[in-house]
């Protein structure tokens, strides 16, 4: 009897030592994909059999029920962390939110919001849309949706979207109002703008990228094909990268692109050499050689750091502000089982002249600071205490093998990080459009934006005094 015990004790060891083997084995390579993670050395047979025990341990010993599935997921979620920190195995959720944010609309209300004083907080009411047109205002507090309480801003994202034509019922706190206001709205689709254009004075023309999705090129064509065919001949441009957390490595390169008539845009070296190649710049038919000056700050990260680097190296524009971020690695989205995605830093990318501003930055040709400005929602803010690349924990090196991973406390990144396939945008914002943030009033209080005009139009002038 002891036998048998001790048999069917035994059985159970190796079902669930398989069961565990495999499920790592399919979390990790995901459909299509096989990578043989059998014990094939004695130290990965031993380390498998290490975490078979230890599920076993929790199961049978921890104080309150264990959910397997979940217990695997965090193993898998740590061991990727521990890679970068830009690495990340993706739940279903976050890898649906990824997408949406890469793509040029989405279904819902058309509000920009954020956490503020712990509050879900409008930023925002994007005009044309239903928020816009029931009257929601910039500072409004989300207090519930539906008939629940709202608990967060992932929670408020996922229930204020849905399908197209749905209503919804929004319940929101207002300065000076002396109760709640409630709002029947019905969703709709919502484009997704991630440029914003204006001209700051004849000949003189701004432009905001906030982030890199599918759209940016060609909005960023048409922006600039309006100022082009205004009544003054466009003599300077601002290109304004603060802030901007990066997104698709493709419209990065595009961006570039149209400001470049030839030579290297970026290179990028993986150990695999479907992970190695440089982008190069093409003849353009619309011959844009006015004089710019790129805006970066210390949130100008990824994507925004490839034009700004592409731009400096090639001395097509002169890059102002302060050093950027610092995120010099591209990372790739694969598709897992059940919904799931494995984020992965594949390689590091390197400028024109060959820099890798991996945890350096991009530093600027004229470094000005931003003064303190009164009005918080300014596109060109600098961020409090923002860290830059150097201070997360498990960052790469430039260059592989020189120098030690920081193996600091972690601290948190910029809202954006990733450069190649879908590559999130601020997850946890309904929209990030903030309509009405780029104006000439609010500009005109900008320390760095004022620096930047200033520039185009000493160099107009200069040039006028030589050709005399």
């Amino acid at each position: 009897m002891a036998m048998k015990h001790q048999k069917i004790k035994l059985w159970r060891q190796i079902k669930l030592w398989v069961t565990v083997a495999v499920a790592v084995v399919f979390w990790t390579i995901g459909a299509g994909f096989f990578r043989d993670l059998s014990a094939t050395t004695d130290e990965t047979y031993k380390g498998l059999k290490l975490f078979s025990d230890v599920i076993e341990l929790i199961e049978k010993n921890y104080v309150e029920p264990a959910d397997t599935k979940k217990l695997i997921e965090d193993a898998i979620q740590g061991m990727v962390h521990g890679l970068d920190p830009h690495s990340s195995l993706l739940s279903p959720e976050d890898y649906k939110e990824l997408q949406v944010d890469t793509q040029g609309e989405f279904t819902g209300i058309g509000v920009s919001i954020t956490t503020r004083d712990g509050m879900v907080t409008v930023v925002s009411a994007i005009q044309g849309t239903p928020a816009y047109k029931a009257g929601i205002k910039s500072g409004d507090i989300i207090i519930k949706i539906g008939t629940e309480v709202t608990k967060n801003l992932r929670d408020a994202v996922s229930r204020i979207r849905g399908p197209k034509g749905s209503k919804i019922i929004v319940t929101l706190m207002r300065e000076g109002a002396p109760e709640p206001l409630e709002f029947v709205l019905v969703r709709d689709v919502i484009p997704i703008e991630s440029v914003r254009s204006l001209s700051l004075k004849p000949g003189y023309g701004y432009i905001w990228i906030t982030n890199f999705r599918d759209n940016t090129t060609p909005d960023l064509v048409s922006a600039l094909e309006k100022l082009e065919s205004g009544p003054t001949p466009l003599k300077g441009l601002i290109l304004d990268l603060r802030n901007n957390p990066g997104g698709l490595l493709n419209q990065s390169i595009e961006v570039s692109d149209l400001f470049l008539e030839k030579g290297t845009i970026l290179s990028i070296k993986g150990r695999q050499e479907k992970n190695t190649k440089v982008f190069t710049a093409h003849a353009n038919v619309v011959k844009r050689n006015y004089p710019m000056v790129v805006l970066i700050n210390g949130g100008s990260a990824s994507a925004s750091e490839i034009v700004a680097g592409a731009l400096q190296d090639h001395q097509r524009a002169l890059v102002m502000g302060t050093t950027s971020f610092g995120k010099g690695s591209v990372q790739n989205v694969e598709a897992l089982r059940d919904g799931y995605g494995l984020k992965l830093t594949i390689a590091r990318y390197f400028t024109p002249s060959g820099r890798s501003i991996q945890a350096k930055g991009i530093e600027p040709d004229i470094e000005v600071k931003q003064e303190p400005v009164r009005i918080k929602e300014k596109p060109g803010r600098e961020p409090m205490l923002m860290p830059k690349e150097k201070d997360l924990e498990n960052h790469l090196d430039a260059e592989p093998g020189k120098g030690q991973k920081n193996t600091k406390e972690p601290k948190p990144s910029p809202d954006k990080n990733l450069d190649k396939n879908p590559v999130p945008s601020q997850p946890g914002h309904e929209e990030e459009s903030v309509d009405g943030l780029v104006s000439p009033e609010r500009l005109e209080m900008d320390t760095q934006v004022k620096r930047a005009l200033e520039t185009l139009i000493s160099y107009d002038i200069f040039k006028g005094l030589q050709q005399k």
